[in-house]
């Protein structure tokens, strides 16, 4: 996928950051509005758009498996500098959760 129109599915779904898959559905990287910034702040300075989100995505993933339980996610989340962890299952992705899930799920659980 183009990182323009990765960009703006981040940007106007509000979202921290997404998963990035292959053609077979393996989970090969993941592309933060961090990894966008990047992107923008490097093409303003050298005037130069553009490029796959292959190009700019981190392939270096930190993943949760689905099992995990509420507490041990929450910690992760802590010891961390991630906003989102894709979610698998089976070697699968199975989702996305974020900051924002488990303070929710904390919260419906005071």
């Amino acid at each position: 996928m183009d990182i323009l129109k990765a960009m703006g599915i981040l940007l106007d779904g509000k979202i921290s950051a997404a998963p990035v898959i292959d053609d077979k559905g393996r989970l090969v990287g993941i592309l933060s509005k961090k990894d966008c910034l990047r992107v923008a702040f490097t093409a303003s300075y050298h005037h130069e758009w553009g490029g796959s989100v292959a190009d700019f995505m981190s392939s270096e993933v930190e993943t949760i498996d689905a099992g995990e339980d509420i507490v041990t996610a929450a910690k992760k989340f802590l010891d961390g500098p991630y906003r989102v962890f894709p979610v698998m299952r089976a070697g699968r992705l199975a989702g996305v959760i974020s900051r924002h899930d488990i303070l929710k799920a904390l919260r419906e659980q005071w």
